[in-house]
């Protein structure tokens, strides 16, 4: 790989000095420096920029398409803009890209000079870059003082017009054992909203375990199981900050690599295991799936009337539809009375399948809701030997017969389920307790759904079903060894999710912990791998733990603070009028919230019942008074509302918390009427978060401090310009890119940077 790059042939050779533009760009006087006239620069990551602020030129969209060959990218960047004064500007691109980025093509469209893209040596680099901060006197630039830079040639765009620019570059991508990771620099500021339409393709001659991005949900399309295809969802083309993507290549059984965070206040610090299967391929020997029993538990009490019975109806016949020959399956169809189809699960064959949907066909909606009585008929008897036992089950209300208490049903799945069976829930419409159907699920290694009003029944159990094909690892579990394979417990703590979920085709495992020491980290997964009991070991030096992998710890305690917020809302399960009488529900209802809290400051990581902390005029170091307020949004929303639309709000937010794989930056959730709500005055730069207080950005690890601040320190003086340079060391230079004040802590001590406004 390494001979290609640097192959006479290859437009490699034409490479761009490997040091950080901290050192390089930002030590000289920022006036000093001239650059080529020019009425306005792109920068597509941040914005479009002009003398005096004032570009004329606006960025529509950006489209990027990626192609990884093996270890090798090719980025190509469409850059639409629109010239919105009434006449013609000329521009220039300025484009901070990855260390080790050459050029292979820039173009735009209409007449002008021979457009050309380049390089910049290190002194003209320094002077363009440091110029363009003193003009324009906008921080937001500062965000890539860490990253490389390409300079186009000036190009015009014609008055009310729109251009579209296209730059094409290649290099060679990072690689730690069997994960390779890309990543596409752009602003973390959340008053950037420029939509970016990322594709990812993917070539590999080995098989592609899974493919997986920190910063942005990705639809996935696998076409061989060396070609894969991954593009940003279309809710996350606003998303802002990096575009990160890492895949693993797969071996013979379970992949796994390991991103860690140092944290020297612990003495260890934060990891993020991700783990993949490789692709299943039904021609090999290796492959022999796990099969499956799946018992069909059908609510037909007399709400499920018209529509919805009659979605339930087809869904169920399509799991029937989908079961493999050999596989077994019951249904259990339940009111005020329980009604099983079969005694026990029955083999599917043309036969059983025939009177299956005949037995579907015969039932009608009406009488009460007896949930304990159907689980217990679902539960209790053995499943054929060796297949995976899964019970999607199926209510649209609550209980209204035989035992109605929410901890005595709760109780059946947790310590009445022997055979272990997977209680995969949903709850149809919003008259359903959700936090029970929620703990049903998760006690049980699956996951629960709620199938909204005006939405389609069979289309959501059917997309559930669909993804428990070819069951892969069943019952997996992932604990830390020492070199000699012996159970090393000390060496991690709060890893989530605390147990593990069956692993099925096509799916990954993305486990974040905390982790203690600084000698090689060793784990060992076992679980049912394809019908054989196996052990998968794997071990990582933590000489690769980085401050920029900031992601990680976010991600954790965005995990932690969603496991805390359920054990909250599950404490209501015996207490439903906590809320007017006062009293705790929990023992340590307290030391909950107040870790909710913390956590929530720390990272700048905000809920429905916390956001609250980023609202103009809170005083933040006042401890007594921030617990009370949480105590009342927890006691009068988590506790107290457990059924209605309320109440599925707040399962939606902490489903997504709790399996959280991706930043959610701008700190966003559903509202009790499912409205969505984003808290703009949180900002998480690099590895801290910031509140916006005022004018001024405050850093979390300083929102209890009174006292003035150590040292001020004024935008474009010398004494900026050497904390840019430290910052930039540690990858935190972003956290002097916002506007406005900053308040920040470095080295112990915190320093304002005071910022005039961009002229």
């Amino acid at each position: 790989m390494n001979d290609y790059l640097k192959s006479g042939s290859s437009p490699m050779m034409n490479r761009i000095p490997t040091s950080a533009l901290a050192a390089v760009l930002l030590l000289t006087a920022f006036s000093a420096a001239q650059t080529h006239p020019t009425s306005s620069w792109v920068i597509p990551q941040c914005g479009a920029y002009g003398p005096g602020g004032k570009a004329g030129i606006r960025i529509q969209n950006v489209t990027v398409g990626v192609v990884i060959l093996e270890q090798v990218a090719t980025t190509t960047m469409d850059i639409h803009l629109r010239n919105t004064s009434s006449r013609q500007r000329e521009a220039e691109v300025l484009i901070p890209v990855p260390t080790g980025v050459v050029v292979r093509g820039f173009t735009f469209q209409g007449g002008g000079k021979e457009p050309t893209a380049r390089v910049l040596p290190r002194d003209e680099a320094k002077a363009t870059y440091a110029a363009i901060v003193a003009k324009i006197r906008d921080p937001a630039l500062l965000e890539f003082a860490g990253y490389d830079l390409v300079r186009s040639s000036l190009f015009p765009v014609s008055a009310g017009g729109s251009q579209t620019v296209r730059l094409t570059y290649e290099h060679l991508l990072h690689a730690d054992g069997n994960r390779i990771d890309y990543e596409l620099p752009r602003s973390e500021s959340l008053t950037y909203a420029v939509p970016w339409k990322v594709s990812v393709r993917i070539k590999s001659k080995r098989p592609v375990a899974t493919v997986y991005s920190p910063s942005h949900n990705l639809d996935v399309h696998r076409s061989t199981p060396g070609i894969v295809s991954a593009r940003i969802a279309g809710d996350a083309v606003r998303e802002p900050g990096p575009f990160r993507l890492s895949f693993l290549l797969a071996g013979k059984g379970v992949t796994a690599s390991l991103l860690a965070y140092p944290d020297a206040e612990t003495g260890g610090g934060y990891f993020l295991l991700l783990a993949g299967l490789p692709p299943v391929s039904r021609d090999t020997e290796e492959v022999s799936p796990v099969r499956r029993e799946v018992t069909l538990v059908l609510d037909r009490s007399g709400s499920m009337r018209g529509e919805k019975i009659e979605q339930v109806r087809e869904a169920a016949l399509q799991v029937l539809a989908g079961l493999e020959p050999g596989e077994a399956f019951n249904i259990i169809a339940y009111n005020d009375a329980v009604t099983p189809f079969a005694e026990k699960a029955m083999e599917k064959t043309g036969g059983t399948e025939r009177r299956a949907r005949a037995f579907l066909k015969s039932l009608k909606a009406e009488g009460g809701t007896n949930i304990h009585d159907a689980l217990v008929e679902a539960l209790h008897r053995p499943p054929p030997e060796g297949m995976l036992p899964l019970v999607l089950f199926l209510t649209d209300g609550l209980p209204t017969a035989g035992v109605t208490s929410e901890v005595a049903i709760r109780n059946v799945a947790m310590k009445r389920n022997p055979h272990r069976r997977r209680i995969f829930t949903f709850g149809v419409g919003v008259d359903v307790n959700t936090p029970l159907l929620e703990k049903i699920a998760s006690e049980t290694r699956a996951a629960p759904t709620f199938v909204l009003p005006g939405e389609n029944v069979e289309a959501k159990v059917s997309r559930v079903f669909k993804r428990l094909s070819g069951p892969v690892l069943a019952e997996p579990v992932l604990r830390a060894v020492d070199s000699a394979g012996r159970p090393a417990p000390t060496r991690t703590r709060d890893c989530l999710p605390a147990r593990l979920p069956d692993l099925f085709d096509g799916d990954r495992l993305v486990v974040l912990g905390r982790y203690t020491g600084e000698t090689p980290l060793s784990f060992q997964l076992s679980g049912n791998f394809r019908n054989t009991r196996r052990a998968f070991c794997f071990t990582f030096d933590l000489d690769r733990a980085s401050t920029r992998n900031a992601f990680v710890p976010r991600l954790w305690a965005s995990r932690k603070i969603g496991v805390l917020v359920d054990a909250l809302r599950q404490a209501g399960a015996d207490a439903h009028v906590a809320s007017a009488s006062g009293k705790k529900p929990h023992p340590k209802w307290n030391e909950l919230v107040e870790e909710v809290i913390h956590l929530s400051r720390k990272f700048g990581i905000l809920t429905e019942y916390t956001a609250f902390l980023a609202r103009e005029g809170v005083d933040l170091s006042q401890k007594d008074r921030i617990l009370a307020e949480a105590d009342r949004n927890f006691l009068n929303r988590a506790v107290a509302v457990r059924s209605g639309i309320g109440s599925v709000n707040q399962s939606l937010n902490s489903i997504g918390q709790q399996a959280q794989i991706c930043q959610n930056s701008r700190n966003f959730y559903w509202d009790a009427n499912l409205n969505r709500v984003e808290v703009t005055t949180v900002q998480q730069i690099a590895d801290r978060a910031f509140f916006r207080k005022g004018k001024r950005w405050v850093d979390s690890r300083l929102l209890e401090r009174k006292a003035p601040p150590d040292r001020v320190v004024r935008f474009g003086t010398e004494a900026f310009k050497a904390l840019v340079h430290g910052l930039t060391g540690a990858g935190r230079q972003g956290c002097v890119s916002l506007k406005g004040e900053i308040l920040l802590e470095v080295g112990g001590k915190s320093i304002l940077v005071r910022q005039g406004d961009p002229r």
